[in-house]
C-alpha cells in the first residue's frame, strides 16, 4: 500500500469537459499560495496532485470553481482485497468512540461491484472497531463518511473529504466581464459571474469611508476565486445611501451608467449586472439592459433564475451576518418614475481610480493604502 496521501479533485459535472483548464487553474492557485507540488495527473475522471502539504494544498485548491469535491486520500491498486483492507485500516484510524460511520464506494470496478466493496469493508470495519462501540449508519445518518473512489487502475480512500463550490473553471468562457460591488447582493452576483467561468474585473462603488472599508472586506473574500497574482481593482464614489425601493431603483440605473462608462474606458465589452427577476421588476431590468445596449456593450445577468440559493452562496464567502439584509430585498417596492442621473454619473466617473494589488495576507490594508496614495 502507498502510505503517502495525495490530493484528489473531483471535477463538477459541467467541468468534466474542461479538465485541462481546471488543471491549469490548480497549478496557478498552488503557485499563488506558495504550495510545493509534484506531478498532477488525470486518472479517469479525477485529478490527482502530489503535494508537499496535502492539507494546505487541498484548502487552496478548494477556492476554485469547477470542483465537486476535494479529498486527501490514500491510493492503492484497484484490487478487491487491497481496497477492502485499506478502507478498514483508514476507518479504524478515523473513528472515535461511539461514532456512526458510513462506507461509500463509487466509480469503476471490474469483476465486482462497488456495492460489494461497501459490504465487505463495512463488515471488516465493524470487527475492527467493536471495542470502540462504533456502528454502521445509513445514507442519511452517520458521523463519519469513509469514501472510496475507484478508477480503472486505482482506488482512492479519503482521509478527509470536502465539498467543492461547483460551477466551471475560471476563464473557461474566455471572456472579460466587468462587475460592480456595492452591497451584499452585488458581491454575490460577482461571485456567480466568476462561477460561470468569466474573467472578472471588479469595480467597487462606495459612498463613505466606512462603506468603503466594508466593501473592501467583502471583496477580499472574492479575490481568492480569481486565479491571478496581480489584480486590478477600480473604485468610484457615489452619493446614494439608503436601501429603500426608490433608492435601490435609482442606484441600479446609476451604477449601470457608471459601469458602461468604465467598461468603455477599460475596453471591456461585457457587463455583469447584479439584478435578478426574482427581486427586481422586469421593466427595471429592461431599462438597465437597454442602457448597456445603447452603449454598444453586452449585458449579462448572473443571478437570472437564482432564488434562495443566493443565501447559500452568501454563506460560502462568509457573508452570513448579512443574510438579514439580503432577505429585505424581497420587501422592496419600485416606481416607474424617471430620474435624471447624469450629474451623479459625472461626479462618480471623476472620482474613478484604478489600483493593482498582489494577492497576499494583507489585501485589505494594501488596497486601502494604495487608494490613499
Amino acid at each position: 500500500m502507498n502510505e503517502s496521501a495525495s490530493v484528489v479533485v473531483f471535477p463538477a459535472i459541467f467541468a468534466k469537459n474542461k479538465k485541462t483548464l481546471l488543471i491549469s487553474n490548480i497549478k496557478k492557485i498552488l503557485k499563488i499560495h506558495n504550495q510545493q507540488f509534484g506531478k498532477i495527473r488525470m486518472d479517469d475522471d479525477v485529478i490527482t496532485i502530489e503535494a508537499n502539504d496535502p492539507v494546505f494544498a487541498s484548502a487552496s485548491i478548494n477556492n476554485l470553481y469547477g470542483i465537486e469535491q476535494v479529498s486527501i486520500a490514500r491510493c492503492v491498486e484497484n484490487k478487491f482485497n487491497d481496497v477492502v483492507s485499506t478502507i478498514a485500516k483508514i476507518g479504524t484510524n478515523l473513528l472515535l468512540r461511539g461514532e456512526i460511520f458510513k462506507v461509500k464506494v463509487d466509480g469503476h470496478s471490474f469483476g465486482y461491484l462497488p456495492k460489494d466493496v461497501e459490504i465487505a469493508a463495512t463488515g471488516t470495519l465493524i470487527e475492527k472497531v467493536i471495542d470502540l462501540e462504533c456502528r454502521p449508519g445509513s445514507d442519511m445518518k452517520y458521523d463519519k463518511l469513509i469514501h472510496c473512489h475507484l478508477t480503472r487502475k486505482n482506488a482512492y480512500i479519503s482521509i478527509f473529504l470536502e465539498k467543492g463550490h461547483g460551477g466551471v473553471p475560471y476563464n473557461s468562457q474566455g471572456e472579460k466581464m466587468l462587475c460592480c460591488i456595492y452591497d451584499e447582493l452585488s458581491a454575490i452576483s460577482c461571485l456567480e459571474t466568476i462561477k460561470q467561468g468569466f474573467d472578472v474585473r471588479i469595480l467597487i462603488c462606495y459612498n463613505t469611508n466606512a462603506n468603503l472599508m466594508e466593501l473592501v472586506k467583502i471583496t477580499n473574500r472574492i479575490l481568492p476565486r480569481l486565479v491571478q497574482t496581480d489584480i486590478i481593482l477600480d473604485f468610484c464614489k457615489v452619493t446614494i445611501k439608503h436601501n429603500t425601493g426608490k433608492s435601490m431603483q435609482q442606484k441600479t440605473l446609476l451604477l449601470t451608467a457608471i459601469l458602461s462608462e468604465i467598461a468603455r474606458k477599460c475596453k471591456i465589452q461585457r457587463i455583469s449586472l447584479s439584478l435578478s427577476p426574482i427581486i427586481f421588476p422586469i421593466w427595471l431590468i429592461e431599462q438597465n439592459l437597454n442602457m448597456i445596449s445603447k452603449n454598444n456593450l453586452k449585458p449579462w445577468i448572473a443571478l437570472a433564475g437564482i432564488d434562495s440559493a443566493l443565501l447559500d452562496t452568501a454563506r460560502d464567502i462568509g457573508l452570513g451576518k448579512y443574510l438579514s439584509r439580503l432577505e429585505k430585498y424581497g420587501l422592496l417596492k419600485f416606481s416607474q418614475k424617471k430620474q435624471d442621473l447624469s450629474k451623479m454619473v459625472q461626479n462618480a466617473i471623476e472620482s474613478h481610480k484604478s489600483i493593482t494589488i498582489k494577492i497576499g495576507q494583507n489585501n485589505v490594508h494594501d488596497i486601502l493604502d494604495l487608494l490613499n496614495q
